[in-house]
């Protein structure tokens, strides 16, 4: 089974409380083999006002949070039955699994708010074989050269033409193989 991204549907305005009981029950329940990472969607606007700078954080996606997890039946309990959680999105509801995000969607999503859907420093090292999933490359695999963590980006050598080439390609176009 693999770590997958879901959406769960909250009341408006009861995100982080939400956010810090799915923490909790992880530890509680020792399922932090299942469920990963929870995350609600910020964006910071600047405002002007009386001359004074203020940085206000303001929620991409009200009643919404979102959860990296392997679809188990026990991880599925304890998010479905966590206070304050209403639902998942993809879910025809009776007790039927929801539907993951696609990759596409998750890396759209976590670049916004300065996340990636793979954890360089961990999942990823220079000799690593990638898929390329996105771009002029699409469908190629290529190499790990080297990684940027802080621009999110990696230098991949690809055969293009019978010669070694590098490419450096954003890290939402590859997957790791």
């Amino acid at each position: 089974m693999e770590k997958l991204w879901y959406v769960v549907t909250t009341y408006v305005g009861h995100e982080m409380k939400v956010k810090e009981k799915l923490e909790a029950r992880t530890e509680s329940m020792e399922m932090q083999d299942n469920i990963f990472r929870v995350v609600i969607p910020e964006t910071v606007e600047v405002e002007v006002k009386d001359g004074v700078k203020k940085e206000k954080r303001k929620k991409m996606f009200p009643g919404y949070v979102f959860i990296e997890m392997v679809m188990s039946d026990e991880a599925w309990y304890a998010v479905r039955n966590t206070p304050g959680v209403t639902g998942f999105i993809g879910s025809s509801g009776k007790g039927a699994k929801p539907t993951p995000l696609s990759p596409q969607e998750v890396d759209r999503l976590l670049v916004n708010v300065g996340m990636s859907r793979v954890d360089i420093e961990s999942e990823l090292k220079p000799s690593d074989k990638v898929n390329i999933i996105d771009g002029p490359f699409k469908g190629m695999v290529g190499t790990i050269d080297t990684i940027d963590v802080e621009n999110n980006k990696l230098n991949v050598l690809i055969d293009l033409f019978g010669q070694e080439t590098p490419v450096e390609v954003e890290l939402f176009q590859v997957s790791k193989m």
